[in-house]
């Protein structure tokens, strides 16, 4: 752990001295998922002591035993009854619902739903780590269940039941893709509320479709839901107390140098309960440069002076307006899924809702601090200092420094490069891209990037220390 950190100490430097031209994204290597298969090889048999969010463990939630071998006979002949009617729509409903890890669909149905509702910047941010904490911490307490009592699949207890997808290599109960529907569909109610009804609805088809597909037992299903609703009720307890319904009743500085405007967005933003961060202001940067001062002078020249081309202006407009602003959470939510394919998490539903939740509480709380920064410090954006100068796009509602693209995108990028080393080069290239493209756009000084980079590398840095540490 050591090396790993003096490697990333090391590239911050460079982050300074060079501007972004280099920023370290060098992960440690992420445990291959087991493959399936041999009672050797089962999935993730230890995965119900990894740590938790909102369980004091795996075990909190236990489930009783599952129904003995005379209810589970019972239970087989209702399958076969099943499975030996199943329709077109039915085998597309599985197949529908096995895409992915079981985390999959809910994490997609989860961001169309944001931006459909008009829900963006730190608030999607949000939403979207209180389901994945959900997800993830209903998997472990399920996967704690699922080796303690070690019941067989249904084609493993009659061979004579054919299933249609291969069989996983871990226990029955509960089942999986009912957790995950549970803990999702019940978070996603709360946080939309007026979609309630259609997300119960989707949980039940994605853990119906596991007796379609013959891998789990009705039991299977009815208590994955269950267990999944009771993780979720926690978190949404949680989410209730995070701070995020404040009302700010605070007032913009009126002193010259400073940020100006009405109506600052989430102005509270940074007082939101933390997940990682031991509080908000844990790595809060020192000030900006003095809106009088010679490097500002210089930062405002920069800006001024840049030469746009149609590439960088295409490349301000992307990471504004398609990959930015309003979906953000798209764009990483996206890439995230899909390295999660490209790395075979998906066969691996502990790995894989792992992998979403660090991901999401890293960029939750990159926000938190980013926000805590902006309306500690009120700093002025470009088209404030000088009146004469015209960014190329809108600027953001909210102060300049430290910059938050930056900020989400260096927690982003480094939380990536830690699960799939592989792709470090291919993340530092996007983290250049992204950062460079907040001065093509005219909306930042250089302080403000290079500022918003060490708080999202130093938010990154604690997230992957406690996933090197959560036991998995």
């Amino acid at each position: 752990m050591q090396a790993y950190y003096f490697k990333r100490s090391a590239y911050l430097m460079l982050v300074v001295i060079l501007m972004l031209s280099s920023l370290a994204v060098a992960g440690s290597s992420l445990a291959a998922p087991k493959a399936a298969g041999t009672a050797a090889n089962q999935i993730e048999p230890k995965a119900g002591s990894w740590k938790t969010w909102v369980l004091t463990s795996g075990d909190q939630l236990r489930l009783p035993a599952p129904p003995d071998k005379a209810a589970t006979e019972v239970e087989i002949k209702q399958l076969k009854e099943l499975v030996g009617n199943r329709s077109g729509a039915a085998l597309g409903q599985v197949g529908y619902w096995d895409s992915g890890s079981p985390a999959y669909r809910w994490n997609e149905i989860a961001v169309a739903d944001l931006i459909k509702a008009g829900i963006v910047g730190n608030m999607a941010f949000r939403d979207m780590t209180l389901m994945n904490v959900a997800i993830y911490d209903a998997t472990i307490a399920a996967w704690d269940t699922k080796y303690t009592y070690n019941r067989p699949r249904p084609s493993e207890f009659d061979s004579s039941l054919t299933p249609l997808l291969a069989v996983p290599n871990s226990p029955a109960y509960p089942s999986e893709h009912a957790v995950a529907a549970g803990a999702a569909s019940a978070a996603l109610a709360y946080l939309l509320p007026d979609n309630a009804k259609t997300y119960m609805a989707k949980a039940d088809e994605a853990a119906n479709s596991r007796l379609l597909a013959g891998v789990d037992y009705p039991s299977d299903v009815k208590a994955g839901l269950e267990l999944g609703r009771k993780v979720a009720e926690l978190v949404i307890a949680r989410g209730k107390v995070d701070g995020s319904d404040a009302k700010w009743t605070g007032s913009v500085p009126t002193d010259k140098g400073m940020w100006s405007g009405k109506d600052p967005i989430f102005p509270l933003g940074g007082t939101w309960k933390t997940w990682i961060l031991a509080k908000p202001d844990e790595f809060r940067p020192g000030p900006p440069p003095a809106y009088d001062s010679d490097q500002m002078a210089k930062e405002m020249a920069e800006v001024k002076d840049f030469k746009r081309t149609p590439l960088t202006n295409a490349d301000a407009n992307y990471w504004e307006f398609a990959a930015g602003g309003r979906r953000n959470h798209l764009f990483w939510t996206d890439l995230l899924s899909k390295k999660i394919f490209e790395y075979k998490l998906d066969n691996n539903p502990p790995r894989a809702a792992r992998t979403y939740a660090v991901f999401d509480t890293a960029y939750y709380d990159s926000g938190v601090a980013c926000w805590d920064a902006k309306f500690t410090y009120w700093a002025i954006r470009p088209f404030q200092l000088d009146p004469e100068f015209k960014p190329l796009v809108t600027t953001p509602n909210h102060p300049a420094y430290p910059s938050a693209h930056s900020c989400l995108s260096a927690t982003a990028t480094e939380v990536l490069s830690y699960f799939f080393p592989a792709d470090t080069q291919t993340f530092q290239a996007l983290l250049f891209q992204i950062a460079e493209s907040r001065i093509a756009a005219g909306i930042h000084f250089r302080s403000d990037i290079v500022a918003g980079a060490q708080v999202g590398q130093s938010v990154a840095r604690k997230a992957i220390e406690r996933a090197m540490n959560d036991g998995s």
